[in-house]
């Protein structure tokens, strides 16, 4: 996994004119000490499950610290936009959850601070040095890493049992399951196409070994119509003609009522999908297992799905106390322990010192008391090392969203739309006067 992480650090600590990461920065002085200084309030924005029950958790062992807590969308549902808003209008909050796909299009729009002066050497060993990596872009520190998200496979056991269906570990073997899900049951299928989410679809592709951004010298070279996205492109193409899969958008009424009544027996997510299917059918309790996601030869192999930073707004004046207790989120006991203590939250933590603790607070009776915090962690063994993320995620990802919902409506196919979230990350990149190349 280590080389993983640091191949991709190379190539963008190596591109800082490509990510224009040193003009277009904020600024900050370190803010105020926290210890020195009294009582501070900060304020925080997230999304992910546990967040308020870790802020609970601070504010009451902490008297030097407290935060203000507001839940937002998540990032791709509006919460990035959310924060981009207040950052531009200049009331943006202390600190902000960012997935490791976005950062970089944050540090490249100048929306954050380095937070190399709190977040030291010292700090940073408590951490996989693999994640900290991804969060230092241009030799700046930008993010406090807090997990890690390889891919998974959730399946109703039962369900399947009853439909005497294996539990696939190839894509083929994925797409005869499917084909006998729907023929035991006119209904049901066995998983779901996201299309308003285009990263499920890019973890898919980095899975299969495709690299979208590479960067080299100051030029980007994008290439989205490689021959792995092209294979699984195919995949889902055929997938969706063939009503296979359902096409629900993802954590919507449609989709949980799909799971509620047994119409959608799997889901294909990340590790942190335990928490949320456990918080979301817990009358489903012991009918849940995971597996590794499946792969094209049956070997281990998963990309990343999310992933959480936390950051430090260009504004702030309370930079010390916003890393302090970004620190307690991700490094301590404490911190880990009150995220997983809700129930709903299955946080495989970037700390590797701090998975033993989160698979002890969770209970994993959901899951018939599977040990699936050891499956996790093969499945981020196994993450494809040639993948980076470019600055223009959101361009990306919002001009392939839009035309997914075109896809799953009869219109464009998957590759029409991955070709034109290419023709806007070109365009963009070249409005932004970077070098690019696809």
């Amino acid at each position: 996994m280590s080389r993983t992480w640091s191949r991709t650090s190379r190539v963008i600590a190596g591109t800082a004119t490509a990510l224009a990461v040193l003009t277009a920065c904020g600024g900050g002085d370190g803010g105020t000490d926290a210890a020195s200084s009294g009582p501070v309030t900060i304020t925080f924005w997230g999304w992910a499950k546990g967040s308020k029950d870790v802020v609970d958790a601070f504010n009451a062992s902490h008297k030097n610290i407290q935060v203000k807590f507001e839940e937002i969308p998540s990032g791709n549902a509006g919460g990035y936009a959310k924060i981009s808003n207040a950052v531009k209008a200049g009331n943006a909050p202390d600190l902000v959850s960012i997935e490791y796909p976005s950062l970089p299009e944050f540090v490249s729009s100048g929306a954050l601070q380095d937070i190399g002066g709190e977040f030291t050497e010292a700090d940073r060993a408590k951490l996989l040095p693999q994640a900290v990596e991804l969060t230092t872009l241009g030799g700046k520190t930008w993010a406090v890493p807090f997990d890690a998200a390889p891919q998974a496979f959730y399946y109703r056991k039962d369900l399947f049992e009853k439909y005497e269906i294996e539990v696939p570990t190839t894509w083929d073997g994925f797409k005869a399951a499917a084909e006998k899900v729907k023929k035991a049951d006119a209904k049901t299928r066995i998983a779901t196409f996201f299309p308003d989410d285009p990263t499920t679809f890019e973890a898919m592709a980095w899975q299969a070994g495709a690299q979208w951004f590479k960067a080299e010298n100051d030029t980007w070279k994008i290439d989205t119509t490689d021959p792995a996205t092209t294979k699984v492109a195919a995949y889902w193409q055929g997938l969706l003609d063939a009503d296979l899969i359902h096409k629900n958008a993802s954590f919507t009424p449609e989709w949980t009522g799909s799971l509620k009544n047994g119409t959608t027996i799997g889901y294909l997510g990340a590790s942190w999908g335990a928490g949320v299917l456990k918080g979301t059918l817990p009358e489903q309790n012991g009918k849940w297992a995971v597996a590794p996601m499946p792969s094209w030869d049956g070997k281990p192999a998963s990309g990343i799905l999310g992933g959480t930073t936390f950051a430090v707004t260009k504004d702030s004046k309370k930079t010390a106390a916003a890393v302090e207790f970004a620190e307690w989120m991700a490094t301590t006991e404490a911190g880990v322990k009150a995220r997983i203590a809700s129930g709903t939250s299955s946080a495989f933590p970037a700390a590797a010192t701090l998975r033993p603790v989160a698979k002890a607070a969770f209970d994993a009776s959901y899951y018939g008391g599977q040990d699936i915090y050891a499956l996790f962690e093969q499945s981020a063994a196994s993450i494809n090392p040639n993948w980076t993320w470019g600055p223009t995620t959101g361009t990306t990802n919002m001009a392939i969203k839009d035309q997914f919902g075109k896809v799953t409506k009869g219109g464009p196919t998957i590759a029409d739309a991955i070709r034109t979230g290419h023709e806007a990350t070109v365009a963009e990149l070249t409005k932004r006067g970077l070098k690019v190349e696809g």
